[in-house]
Parts: C-alpha cells; structure tokens; sequence
C-alpha cells in the first residue's frame, strides 16, 4: 500500500507496508519514508506487487499503475528506505505461531514443499518414485477369512524382482502376519483397506534382526518390516491394526526388566533371540520398522492398537513420513513414531495421540548403543500435532550414539503431558546436541518443558538418586546447546521443570520470545549450567522458582504477571552463583543473587 497524496495535502512521500514471515498471517500497515525521483509518485503508484532487494537499501517496487482514469500494465520504480527504521518494524514483527487448523494430517498438502532448515546443512529430500507397475491384490484370490500374509509377501518380492511398482491392498477387512517389503516397492492401502496383525508371538517366526529399545537384538519386530531395502513405501488411505487388546502377546510382559539388564551388551547378535518361543524372552513387535534401508516414504495410512511403538526407522537414510495419524492412548508403551538412529529425515503433517511419546528421538542405549555409535542426525519435524502422550517432542531416553541437528517448527501439542521433553540417564551414554525448536503453540499441557535426566528409582534404581555425584565416564549423557524460541504456551499446568545430572549439568539453553499462561512457574531448575531466559511474558497463579546448583542463570526482559506482586526464588547448593534478574517487568534494576535464600523480587 502507497501513500502520499495531492500538495494540499502536505503529506510527505511515505511507504506503507505489512510484513508476514508465512504468507498467510500479516502485521497491521506499517509507514516509513521513501526517497524516489517519482515526482507526485500518487498518481500513479497504487497496488505493490513485491519488494525487490537491490543493494545499499535500494529497492525495486513492481506495481500496477493508474493516470487517474485506469489501471496501466505493471510497472516498477526504485525506492530507497531507511535500514534503521526497516530493522526496528521487522524485529517487532512477531513470528506466526500456527492454530491447530494447520497442522497435522488434515492439513496436509499434496506436495512437499522445500525445506527452509537456517541451522545445520540439511538436503532437499524427494518422495521415491517408482515404476508405473501396479498390481491389485484384489485379483490374487485373498479372502477375508484366512492371513494375506503369504500371497501379498510373494507379491512384493516378485514386483521387487522385475524392477519395482506398487502393490494395492484393495478396501475389505483383512488379516496378517508379518508383511516384509522389497526394494522399489510401494505397499498402497486403498481407501477403506483394514489390515489387522496377528496377536500370537508363534505368528512372528523366524526372529529377524531388529533393534528393541536401543538395544539389538532378534526378534519378532514389527507388522511391516524391511531390512537393507532401497526406495520403498507405505502409502495410501488406509489403516492398519493391531490385534485385539486381549491378545495372547498383550498378555506376556514386555522382557524380564529393562532391556539392558536383559540383553549382555557383549552376547553376538546372533544369539541373542528373543521370540517368546522355549521359554525366551519376547520383544512386542512394533508396527512399522525398517532397517537398514535407503529412501523410505511412509504416508497418509492410519495406525490403531499398536503393541508398541509405532513407527521406527533404524538406521535408515532420507526418510520421510508425512500425513499419518496414530491412535495408541490405550497401549502402554504406544509412542507414535521413533527414530532410531537415522540420518536425514523429514517428518510433517502427522497427527499423532499416544499412550507414552509423540515424536521421539533415539540413538541406541547403553553399552550396545556405544558399540553401533549412530546417531541420529539432521531431522526436520513441521506442521505437526501431538494431541495425547507424555511427551510431545522427546530425544531420549536412548541416547549413546547421539541426538544432533534437530530442527522442529510450526507445531502444536494439544493435551500432552509436557510440550517439548528431555529425557536420558546415567547410563545411557551420549546426549544429545544442537536441537532447536521455534513457533510452537501448546494448549492444556501439563509442562511446557522437561528435562529429566535421573529417571525413576524404579527403573534406575540408585542411579536415579541425585548424590553422590558418580565420575563422569563413556556413559555418562551430555545434554546441550538447545534453543527454544518464538512460542505460546495458552495453558498449562507449569512452566518447567529441570533434574539435571549433577556430574554433567546439562547446559547452554536459551529460552526467548515467549508468552505463557500457567499455574505454577518453575519446580526444579536443578544442575544447570548456562541457561537463559528472555523476552518471556509469563502469567501465573504461583511465583515460585526452584534453583539447585543452577550456575550461569539469567532471566532478562521478562514481564510476569503474578497475583502476589513478588517472585519468591529459593535458591540452593554449594555450586549455584551467577544468577541474575535483568530488566524485570520494565525495572532495569539487576537483581543478583547474592548466597542469601529465598530471593525476593518485587514486580509492578
């Protein structure tokens, strides 16, 4: 939009502008001065098309035009705008948060759009393709009765022999065992198809190579597996099932204990079989989960009743899952979709409702994820939604290889316990490394944030105690270098919580440019070190923080909103030092702390 106007008007040359990071959401008109050689440039500049950047603050305005009797073909003219004025409009622009409309699967467009990743070095990746050779299941004589297993199975592996296609699994209710796809495959469930697996641990014989919970082993694996396969996919409309909740392999417990005690990290791969059968020891099989495999698309299919996780690539390469939804509250252990040391993924438009983790990142676990040493690197999450789960994104609890360059944008988590979730322990070596999150909105969660590093005594047993500090060792987990920004928390039951490591506090965590809406603030800011929050707007209905052997802590430019006018802050541990209060609700008073505990702050 232009202005300026007739003499009489006085009015100086002006450029009226809107800005938009998205496209699709717009700042109110913003005005500064141009300088043109366009003499009474109102008569003929109306509607601008775009700004072109030419160099030293010139730009190019390409425009329609009007004489004062009709529009002219497009035109452009060169303005000059003042940087400084420029800077300031767009550092107050905030950046769109997305509204639950435009995430998830129903959101999902029918193209990937390239990814804008400004972090790390991440490749454009592309869907496979494959050759236009389909072949209908529905003409091979399945019946609705009887296990497809077979028939499909050697479909696949004939279609994969003669170069690749698609093979369609035609709307009807049908039953199966473990499905294995082949290279150049495309397993297409129409519209309407129901594929229901097997709920005997005999249905999932021969054990094959697979990972559980970080660890290698063989087992059943999954409904739908691939291993050492290029260029496959499961596409299409339709859903997949797990057997009914009162399935015999529902029924056997998930190992003896946790996985690492059950597995010596030393046994051979080989024997280490794990299928329920002569009294063994029996891994549920997850629903998706290749391995080892190259250029993997999974989208649109719907996922119900899993036995465990749901989907899990290990150790594959450009891997993209788009467009899916799982349904999982009622399955411990249901996480929606994990990846497990895998390098290059795209996830978007997934909507995911699960009875442990959403979107989970793992690296192995322990000794056996020492010994393998992948990490998982260079993972992009958009436009997603985590409705229900304990956490909405999650790297851990699997750590050993390493978690590095994630990159999670423009998502929502509807009703998760927390919104964004660290997790790891003692021994589970690696950590993870340069994760950033921007524009999340969460609505009813119970955290914004975690990070629980120590785990349960249940599970952990005395390494989930805080103290004594044990040395630090090759498994003892890193976490740092996070960056959370450009957010809105609508509701949520408190801010954070954080339990540290206290022989490696995690460390180097920034927090910025957020809103907040929650009944308590911070329970647990515990073994930190170089954590900082600023620009926050934070409204709730306690004022207490919590700080144990917090080092290096800054809150700046914050502006809470708290009904008893003060923030109480108890602060505790020999190591705690350096935390300061900077420009608190518009006081430029600095408040440091001072070895004096509770610390109390006034705010207007």
């Amino acid at each position: 939009m232009f202005d300026g106007g007739p003499d009489y008007l006085n009015l100086p040359n002006r450029m009226g502008y809107t800005l938009s990071i998205d496209g699709k959401n717009w700042s109110k008109a913003r005005y500064i001065a141009i300088d043109t050689k366009v003499k009474k440039w109102w008569t003929v500049m109306r509607t601008p098309l775009c700004l072109i950047p030419e160099g030293n603050n010139v730009y190019t305005i390409v425009y329609t035009a009007w004489d004062d009797t009709r529009f002219h073909p497009i035109g452009m003219v060169k303005v000059k705008l003042n940087p400084e004025v420029l800077d300031k409009l767009t550092a107050e622009l905030k950046p769109a948060i997305p509204y639950l409309n435009e995430v998830g699967a129903q959101a999902m467009p029918r193209n990937i759009v390239p990814i804008k990743n400004p972090y790390f070095n991440m490749p454009q990746l592309k869907r496979p393709v494959f050759p236009d050779f389909i072949v209908n299941m529905k003409g091979k004589g399945m019946t609705e009765d009887a296990p497809i297993t077979d028939v499909v199975n050697r479909t696949i592996a004939e279609v994969s022999k003669q170069g690749g296609g698609t093979v369609v699994i035609p709307e009807g209710k049908w039953k199966s065992t473990r499905i294995v796809l082949k290279s150049n495959v495309n397993l297409h469930l129409a519209k309407g198809a129901e594929i229901e697996f097997a709920g005997r641990a005999e249905d999932y014989l021969p054990a094959v190579f697979t990972r559980h919970e970080g660890i290698e082993i063989m087992g059943p694996a999954a409904f739908i597996y691939a291993n050492g396969e290029n260029n496959i996919a499961i596409t299409g409309e339709g859903t997949i099932y797990g057997p009914p909740m009162d399935a015999e392999i529902r029924k056997r417990p998930n190992g003896a204990s946790v996985v690492e005690k059950d597995v010596p990290w030393d046994m051979p791969i080989e024997q280490r079989i794990y299928d329920g059968m002569e009294g063994r020891t029996f891994y549920r099989p997850k629903t998706i989960s290749p391995i080892n495999c190259t250029n993997v698309l999974i989208e649109g299919i719907t996922m119900e009743r899993s036995t465990l996780w749901n989907v899990v690539p290990i150790y594959c390469e450009n891997v993209i899952i788009r467009g899916i939804t799982v349904n999982s509250t009622k399955v411990p252990s249901g996480d929606g979709i994990d990846i497990e040391s895998c390098k290059n993924v795209l996830i978007e438009y997934c909507t995911l409702n699960c009875g442990d983790d959403c979107f989970t990142l793992k690296a192995g676990r322990a000794e056996d994820g020492l010994r393998v040493g992948k990490p998982t690197e260079n993972v992009v999450i958009r436009y997603s939604l985590a409705q229900h789960g304990h956490g909405g994104i999650t790297c851990g609890s699997e750590t050993a290889g390493v978690i590095k360059n994630l990159y999670v944008h423009d998502c929502v988590f509807d009703g998760t316990r927390t919104g964004i979730r660290f997790k790891t322990r003692r021994n589970r070596g690696g950590g993870s490394d340069n994760t950033y999150y921007e524009r999340l909105r969460m609505i009813n969660v119970g955290k914004a944030f975690t990070w629980d590093l120590l785990g349960s005594a249940y599970y952990m047993g005395e390494l989930a105690a805080r103290y004594p500090a044990r040395k630090v060792n090759r498994l003892t987990p890193d976490v740092k270098n996070i960056l959370i920004k450009d957010f809105i928390v609508e509701s949520a039951d408190q801010f954070f919580t954080a339990n540290g490591i206290p022989e490696i506090p995690f460390n180097q965590v920034v927090v910025e440019n957020g809103e907040i809406k929650c009944k308590k603030l911070i329970g647990a800011l515990n073994d930190a070190a170089g954590f900082t929050m600023r620009k926050l707007t934070i409204e709730a209905q306690h004022n207490d923080i919590h700080i144990l052997d917090g080092k290096d802590i800054l809150f700046e430019d914050i502006h809470f909103k708290l009904p008893a006018g003060e923030i109480m802050v108890n602060v505790e541990g020999e190591r705690s030092g350096n935390i300061v209060f900077k420009n608190i609700n518009a006081n430029q008073e600095k408040v440091e702390y001072k070895k004096e505990s509770p610390m109390r702050i006034e705010i207007k």
